[in-house]
């Protein structure tokens, strides 16, 4: 089961409190050859730094500097696969620099339905990401959200209805199932919920897993996204620390 650690950026050029590149550059380097030490499967990078966010489509110097920094970790890390995430949900510049980079996967917080957000409403257009994906990177992975976090979906509508219609008519590789917020765990009738509506579909948890629930957690998915908990002291805000990780890794495959 694949164990992804998230790579969060600091504020890039053109974001509120951004100090340039050269300081993201660092952090992420560190960030990334902790990750590898402690042994992930995979990393993914995500402008986290950049709140607020647009609400879909990112500024082009945005675009050019998850570029270069995307660019760095694949020449430094060498072959562990790197994914994107474009918050706080453009796809089509994530593809574009997926496409630039040979990516290996991407992330997707809106990719059918609409979902109501600190952002206001977004709305997913898999018919175009789709299409899009065909042209830049034909069969890209699309790891796609299922009622991301912090949000809410317009109208209601049920968890395994919108999970159904990611996986079957928005062609996700993958579902992401996450809690409330950033680090917040996961409700488990959800991941149940999603599992018995779409039992055809590979499972991630998006938030919240960590050294006290991954043993339990592991058994219910097919794998995790991890950025909190890979943080000193497990801190958001903090630089990773090799050691949550690398222990972290060894609950998580041993059980």
């Amino acid at each position: 089961m694949p164990l992804i650690g998230v790579v969060h950026l600091k504020p890039l050029p053109g974001a509120p409190d951004s100090q340039g590149l050269e300081g993201v550059l660092e952090a992420a380097l560190f960030d990334g050859a902790a990750l590898a030490e402690g042994g992930v499967d995979a990393i993914i990078v995500e402008n986290f730094g950049d709140a607020p966010f647009f609400s879909t489509s990112v500024p082009p110097e945005t675009v050019a500097s998850m570029a270069v920094v995307a660019d760095r970790l694949k020449t430094e890390l060498g072959n562990l696969p790197l994914g994107l995430n474009v918050l706080r949900n453009d796809p089509g510049a994530g593809l574009g620099i997926a496409a630039a980079t040979s990516a290996a996967f991407l992330r997707i917080n809106v990719h059918v339905g609409a979902m109501v957000t600190d952002q206001g409403l977004i709305q997913g257009d898999a018919a175009r990401t789709v299409r899009l994906r065909e042209q830049l990177c034909p069969g890209l992975p699309l790891l796609c959200d299922v009622h991301v976090k912090h949000a809410e979906p317009l109208g209601g509508g049920s968890i395994e209805t919108a999970a159904r219609d990611t996986y079957w008519r928005g062609k996700a590789a993958a579902l992401v199932i996450s809690g409330s917020g950033t680090g917040q765990a996961v409700d488990t009738s959800e991941l149940s919920a999603v599992r018995e509506a779409v039992p055809e579909a590979p499972i991630l948890i998006g938030s919240g897993l960590d050294h006290n629930n991954a043993a339990t957690l592991g058994g219910l998915v097919d794998g995790a996204i991890v950025g909190t908990a890979f943080k000193r002291d497990g801190r958001v805000s903090e630089p990773v620390d090799v050691q949550r990780v690398r222990e972290l890794v060894r609950i998580w495959r041993t059980g």
